[in-house]
């Protein structure tokens, strides 16, 4: 299916993960220097850094363009509930604030940089795989020149879900996917959007 393709990443993308790997880096000595005995059940909340990429899927809705884009986003969450339920759907509820960069790779090369609100629900029946999903929206700016965008501040909802492993107790590597929509919400014209698809790798501090 050529809307699901991933074209030619450029060499942007290979350098984003390596600036993900340092500041990972950086952030996992303190984590690694004083463990805490919390886990998914009873951390107050996590620090989350990911690195991905992404693509428009021109024919969804009204998207046109193929938008190709290098992704990093630092997000908290911070849980609202303990433990609720039981069996497989035990979990809690959290929301996610994030600082998404998106760095548009294709048709051109330009920044879109944001702040989304997402409510989740992290499933906790394992203490080993987590799974979890999400859902909000927020805000987007970009100077992106496409036929869709009547406007350089935009709007964005994604839903999406993912995993964590913990490879350690406090400490799990992340896995996601989200379908992430961008439009102007009719304050401009035009007013088409872009529908997109992200993969996401990360890494997960809990605390």
């Amino acid at each position: 299916m050529s809307d699901l393709r991933f074209s030619n990443m450029p060499r942007i993308t290979g350098l984003l993960f390596v600036v993900l790997a340092v500041v990972t880096f950086i952030f996992t000595l303190p984590a690694f220097a004083e463990e805490q005995d919390l886990g998914v059940g009873k951390a107050k909340g996590h620090w989350t850094i990911s690195g991905g990429f992404g693509t428009t899927h021109p024919g969804l809705g009204a998207t046109k363009s193929r938008v190709e884009t290098a992704d990093l986003i630092l997000s908290y969450g911070h849980f609202l509930t303990d433990e609720v339920g039981r069996s497989w759907y035990k979990g809690r509820h959290g929301i996610l604030v994030e600082l998404p960069i998106h760095l548009v790779v294709k048709p051109e090369t330009t920044p879109m940089v944001g702040l989304t609100l997402l409510a989740s629900w992290t499933f906790t029946a394992s203490k080993t795989i987590t799974p979890y999903i999400f859902g909000g929206g927020g805000l987007v700016y970009t100077d992106l020149d496409l036929p869709e965008l009547g406007k350089k501040l935009n709007g964005t909802h994604q839903v999406g879900a993912g995993f964590h492993y913990f490879f350690k107790k406090n400490t799990s590597l992340d896995l996601s996917y989200r379908f992430h929509h961008i439009s102007n919400a009719g304050t401009g014209k035009p007013n088409g959007p872009l529908n997109s698809s992200k993969i996401l790798f990360g890494i997960s501090f809990f605390r």
